[in-house]
């Protein structure tokens, strides 16, 4: 699967217009909707059209693309905008099409412009291709469902970039530990919003997203700063060159994993909940967070049902089992992810696991239907915390 994964990220890179997105429910026709095929967000327009779609009338354009490099369909794009539909779509895919079955919930669909009528299009399956596209190209798994951006866009408020330009000029070190780049992020956030302890209370869903946006853009302004003179001097040597790609490679992928834990902290210390991060349990596991903590953990004689377990993972659609074997003394796993859709299949096995998912709650609706009232918001889950603790 790597090699599908490195002619994915060199057709991103050569394409005219790319664009991805986690594959949902409604894409495959499991929420019982007369169609599917996969949906494209109306913010992508441009992917499809060289004209937006106009509501009250329909209009559709044919085009090959080559999946996987192994086989070619003749597909439809479509605008639908005639009555109360005003959606765009991608339909026609020859019989036994492999990507829009129900397992298929939750990969990573990649579409890339590569001329007026040819696409090439790949499905990635596994949370390491994922993550490892996503640092490839430079973008998060929230950034998904939109075209990838060639370059960093400059869309913030002016206010914030001045802030993280500040904080640039002022680095004494190299690169920033993560802990210090999500802290900046928030920091510089909360300034240019005016936003208070009362604002993220008032809904924590919206601003954990906002605050892993705001950290990503300030990661991709310092790695600007510190490698753009290195990548315009010619190298010595192919080796030096590949050195330098896998310095920043490696440096991409070890801040995703540990970013969110930092945001989903702050997010607790302004719901004034009790709880401890890093918690060492049975066979030396460390979850993410305990809630109370340690002590209460540790003791045999507090009630079970009085500790929580949270994991965070930006996608879980295979790591989701890595958290099942840590904290022994609590059944119910709690996992927070920024993961869009996961298969039925897949929900049953980490109910049977005894996992529940957390996930933002503008994401909720990208899950199967049935599943949705099981799975928690952030401010459900906080809620939650709450009311175990007596608050």
């Amino acid at each position: 699967m790597q090699e599908i994964l490195q002619k994915a990220i060199q057709a991103v890179q050569e394409s005219q217009i790319a664009y991805s997105k986690f594959i949902t429910p409604n894409d495959t026709g499991a929420t019982g909707g007369h169609q599917s095929g996969f949906h494209i967000a109306k913010n992508a327009w441009s992917l499809l059209f060289d004209e937006e779609g106009q509501k009250g009338s329909n209009k559709e354009k044919f085009v090959t693309i080559n999946w996987q490099d192994n086989f070619e369909t003749q597909s439809r794009f479509i605008y639908y905008g005639v009555g109360t539909r005003n959606e765009y779509r991608i339909t026609r895919f020859q019989k036994g099409f492999p990507f829009l079955s129900e397992d298929n919930v939750g990969d990573l669909l990649i579409l890339c412009k590569k001329a007026n009528d040819y696409y090439e299009g790949f499905v990635l399956q596994t949370d390491d291709e994922m993550e490892e596209f996503f640092t490839a190209v430079n973008i998060s798994a929230n950034n998904t469902n939109q075209i990838i951006p060639s370059q960093f866009a400059e869309t913030a408020e002016n206010i914030l970039l001045e802030c993280f330009n500040r904080f640039i000029d002022n680095l004494k070190v190299d690169f920033p530990p993560t802990v210090q780049m999500a802290l900046q992020a928030r920091r510089c956030y909360n300034t240019a919003n005016n936003l208070t302890a009362a604002g993220i209370r008032r809904n924590p869903d919206k601003q954990i997203l906002e605050w892993v946006n705001a950290e990503f853009q300030l990661f991709r302004m310092v790695e600007n700063s510190r490698y753009s003179h290195l990548i315009q001097t010619p190298f010595q040597d192919v080796e030096q060159l590949v050195k330098t790609a896998n310095q920043i490679l490696n440096r991409r992928k070890s801040r995703a994993g540990r970013s969110l834990e930092h945001h989903l902290d702050e997010i607790f210390r302004a719901f004034e909940v009790t709880y401890e991060t890093q918690v060492i349990t049975e066979g030396k596991k460390i979850p993410d967070f305990i809630f109370p903590g340690k002590e209460a953990y540790d003791n045999p004689k507090f009630d079970e049902n009085k500790l929580i377990f949270l994991g965070a993972k930006t996608t879980c659609k295979d790591r989701w089992r890595q958290i099942t074997s840590e904290a022994d003394r609590i059944r119910t796993k709690h996992l927070f992810t920024l993961q869009q859709g996961v298969s039925k299949n897949q929900l049953r096995e980490m109910t049977d696991q005894g996992v529940r998912l957390v996930v933002p709650k503008q994401n909720k609706f990208t899950f199967p239907e049935e599943f949705r009232e099981q799975i928690f918001s952030l401010e459900n889950f906080i809620g939650y915390v709450n009311q175990v603790q007596g608050k």
